[in-house]
């Protein structure tokens, strides 16, 4: 498993009720039954996503066409699918902040747009890698491409073709973390994006999750392919 390496980096303070208020940490209260930062990150990505769709309609771009591209848009909203990779996965909340790091490692590549028809796989393959970087336990590359809506070949090319893109680079430094915690709170104020009304105590959820639950929870909830 790794971690999140502290080092000198300096980077603006960040309260510790900002982790609180986006779903990093819990508030003692009762938890959020998907963190808020969904929300903000959500929003973030469709922000950037509508912005390429429209610069590739306008033909002033040429779409760099990789396996992360489906043939189509999926009908699942990117927070929608958020959610559902959260709630079958089991991963902590933290690994949807290392996931937005390794997406921007990944757009650093030349000519690479964030589409609506790749951000959805190139969402679920962060967090999965991320899952297994910085959690204390995850599950087989079979059961995420039942989450994700993928075979189970697609995602471990997908896995690996993200991997060697970014140079293995998973190590996240705190200052990096705090800075794109930060951003997530910029994005509140700019949009002003109420809390989740609906609570629940997420621990009922995550104690004790067997696979075969999972499982069959999936057959009854299928997002359909992406």
């Amino acid at each position: 498993m790794g971690s999140l390496a502290h080092d000198g980096e300096s980077t603006a303070p960040v309260s510790p009720e900002l982790y609180v208020t986006l779903g990093l940490k819990e508030s003692g209260k009762g938890v959020p039954e998907f963190p808020r930062l969904f929300s903000l990150l959500s929003s973030i990505l469709e922000k950037t996503t509508e912005k390429n769709d429209r610069l590739l309609d306008s033909k002033k771009k040429k779409e760099i066409v990789t396996m992360f591209r489906g043939f189509r848009a999926p009908n699942i909203s990117i927070k929608s699918y958020m959610e559902r990779i959260y709630k079958y996965s089991k991963c902590s909340p933290s690994c949807f902040i290392l996931a937005h790091i390794y997406i921007d490692r990944f757009l650093q590549q030349p000519d690479f747009l964030l589409t609506s028809f790749n951000v959805h796989r190139l969402l679920v393959t962060s967090v999965v890698i991320a899952a297994k970087f910085i959690d204390d336990g995850f599950f087989k590359n079979a059961y995420y491409a039942r989450v994700a809506g993928v075979s189970t070949e697609e995602m471990n090319r997908m896995e690996l073709n993200l991997l060697f893109s970014i140079d293995f680079r998973l190590r996240v430094d705190m200052g990096t973390f705090r800075m794109y915690c930060l951003q997530l709170e910029k994005e509140a104020l700019e949009c002003h994006v109420e809390r989740p009304i609906q609570v629940c105590r997420r621990k009922d959820w995550i104690d004790n999750v067997e696979e075969s639950k999972c499982q069959s929870a999936l057959q009854r909830c299928s997002c359909g392919a992406v």
